[in-house]
């Protein structure tokens, strides 16, 4: 992975008041990525469900050390780090294809926007600055996900863990996205919610914006400009000028 870029920010004040996260000078944002799993619906949730029925099945319980590996990753690459973490003697295309299965049956009946969603793409919208989605999920899930959504058109592009050779937290996703904008890095704004797609978008030059959730709120989100409450946060607000 390349190595994270030094940045010059000023801090700037979290809810509390205290100083904070780096983004009081951040250049003027020209595009924005957005992460779908646990940013813009509570995903996160289901997957735990399906890792820890796997896991289960085979003796282990799932972990938020292992969700943490796991996040961001591609494919048979996510399942990997569980066949690793607990030494399990399962091929990846076997253990991904039982993934699916779980996954697909409980994504229709627990999927859920996460707090402020339509809000906030509201506010992209009114601000004329194009945002696109940047996603290690595979391209069916977002086709499910996204069917009915009204604001899929508004989307300036859609990247996706079928389109990237490396996932999260190689810079591979934000080089790719900066390129689809038309934009030097550091034009763009970053949303993730895991410490590995913050390491991602960093790497690649990008300002990020972290929005922790309940799965994430102990990882390290290091080169963050902003570790955000909720999309709702008007200092996220702010930053499209």
């Amino acid at each position: 992975m390349a190595s994270r870029p030094q940045r010059v920010f000023e801090p700037i004040q979290k809810s509390d008041g205290s100083d904070g996260d780096r983004g009081d000078t951040l250049p003027e944002v020209a595009g924005v990525a957005l992460d779908m799993d646990g940013l813009l619906f509570d995903t996160e949730r289901i997957y735990w469900q399906v890792g820890d029925t796997i896991l289960q099945r085979r003796g282990h319980r799932y972990s938020s050390a292992l969700q943490a590996r796991m996040m961001g990753r591609i494919g048979t690459a996510a399942v990997q780090e569980m066949i690793d973490f607990h030494s399990l003697d399962d091929s990846a295309e076997d253990l991904l294809a039982e993934s699916d299965d779980l996954y697909g049956n409980l994504l229709p009946q627990l999927l859920r926007p996460m707090p402020g969603l339509e809000d906030w793409i509201g506010h992209l919208q009114s601000s004329g600055v194009p945002f696109a989605l940047t996603t290690s999920s595979r391209r069916k899930w977002v086709d499910i996900i996204f069917a009915e959504l009204h604001w899929r058109k508004s989307l300036t592009f859609v990247l996706t863990g079928d389109d990237v050779r490396n996932g999260k937290p190689h810079p591979e996703m934000y080089s790719t996205a900066a390129a689809r904008f038309g934009l030097q890095p550091h034009r763009m704004l970053v949303l993730e919610d895991s410490g590995n797609g913050c390491a991602a978008g960093v790497a690649a030059g990008a300002s990020v914006v972290a929005i922790p959730n309940e799965h994430t709120r102990e990882q390290d989100f290091t080169g963050a400009v902003l570790v955000a409450d909720s999309l709702l946060d008007q200092r996220l607000w702010q930053m499209l000028r």
